[in-house]
């Protein structure tokens, strides 16, 4: 039946977006707090390369991940080498292909987050004998909450309503990798305007509802730190 098909749709899009916001805050928090730290001249390519989903079309980036997942690809060849399968069409795909596109999503509010730090804080750490990785997890991480919510709710709204990277990658698999944006689309082409519109207006409200946590989150925490 087509309910249980967007339910099976729904399923796998929140555990697509909750797996890719696990594995970008996983490795972007390390990576963002180096290039606020560092000051190696040619970082900025490494910023502009990160921030490269930004302006690219999704369907090119989709594209040349296909390519690279593919059984002929440098990722593929390598998986299919050791006795895997082709990563093109299956969900371990999405979720690269997700957190390559949800990149600057995430890293960037962490970048910018530990930039607002500065470095007098770390400095008074630093005094009081506390370790690199202490001054990290007992003064860095706590300042830069905001930036962590920020990050986790932005990248996974972005992956809620990802559409063309996922479709050039996984392409429309009911079950596998069939999401809610392809879901919709697939509505949209049957004339099934009634149940695309349920979709869409959930995710309407509910990247609307992440939103309103999110600014109002970063509100009361300035307030908050304002008052101190």
């Amino acid at each position: 039946m087509q309910a249980d098909a967007d339910i099976a749709a729904l399923v796998l899009t929140l555990e697509l977006a909750s797996i890719t916001t696990i594995i970008l805050l996983l490795v972007g928090t390390p990576f963002a707090w180096w290039l606020s730290r560092s000051n190696w001249r040619f970082k900025f390519l490494l910023e502009a390369l990160i921030a490269l989903p930004l302006v690219l079309p999704p369907t090119v980036l989709g594209f040349y991940m296909l390519v690279a997942l593919g059984p002929n690809g440098p990722i593929g060849a390598v998986v299919t080498a050791m006795g895997g399968q082709s990563l093109a069409f299956t969900f371990t795909g999405l979720v690269i292909g997700s957190v390559v596109y949800s990149m600057p999503f995430v890293i960037q509010p962490l970048h910018n987050a530990f930039n607002a730090i500065g470095s007098r804080p770390m400095e008074v750490a630093a005094t009081l004998r506390a370790s690199p990785l202490d001054r990290f997890f007992t003064v860095a991480i706590p300042l830069a909450r905001p930036g962590f919510i920020t990050a986790a709710v932005l990248g996974f709204a972005h992956t809620l309503g990802e559409f063309g990277v996922v479709l050039m990658i996984g392409g429309n698999i009911p079950g596998k990798t069939q999401v809610l944006s392809i879901a919709i689309y697939d509505h949209v082409e049957a004339l099934e305007y009634s149940h695309a519109h349920w979709i869409s207006a959930g995710l309407l409200l509910a990247s609307f509802i992440m939103l309103i946590l999110v600014y109002g989150f970063n509100r009361q925490f300035q307030v908050r730190d304002h008052d101190a």
